[in-house]
């Protein structure tokens, strides 16, 4: 018997790579496109984010996602609520995937994997580099360009770019 917490060999690797999503950018479909090439099954969780005012509502954010991973077969795409870690142990994940495209993702991130240890020991946090060319995208980024009207065509999918554009009009025509 091993007394390693690494997976066993018969053991499916599963990943979960949460976050808001809103919306879900070329950087985290970068991310997860990696990520699936490393585990069996990668789990797209989507923060319900009480603590966060959304742009999208939870559904148009899963319909986001589900449409940005619709060609990767071992991508799956669900909601959460609470702590990461607690959906991990539901979903027998055995890494939690984070992006981290700079020094100040990395010292965020850093303490929380260090917390989410603490939680569950069993699950590793790997960080992945974006791309290059998608490194400097933020949703939040996203959001304010678009808001402003600027292009956001090579930041998100088109679909995502045209919720964006009807978002922000459904915003001004409510003023």
């Amino acid at each position: 018997m091993s007394t390693s917490n690494q997976p066993q060999s018969d053991t499916k690797r599963i990943a979960v790579y949460s976050g808001t999503f809103d919306p879900i950018t070329l950087g985290h479909e970068d991310v997860a496109r990696r990520a699936a090439g490393l585990f069996e099954t990668v789990i797209i969780a989507v923060a319900v984010a009480h603590h966060k005012k959304t742009l999208f509502p939870l559904t148009a954010r899963i319909v986001h996602a589900k449409a940005a991973m619709k060609n990767i077969a071992n991508v799956v795409v669900m909601p959460f609520d609470g702590l990461i870690m607690d959906f991990c142990k539901a979903q027998g994940a055995t890494a939690v995937v984070r992006g981290i495209r700079n020094v100040t993702d990395f010292d965020y991130e850093a303490q929380m994997a260090a917390m989410n240890r603490k939680l569950l020991p069993t699950v590793e946090t790997i960080f992945l580099l974006p791309s290059a060319d998608v490194q400097p995208i933020s949703s939040t980024l996203v959001r304010e360009i678009s808001k402003l009207g600027g292009d956001v065509s090579q930041m998100v999918s088109g679909p995502v770019a045209a919720a964006l554009k009807a978002a922000h009009l459904s915003a001004e025509t409510a003023k």
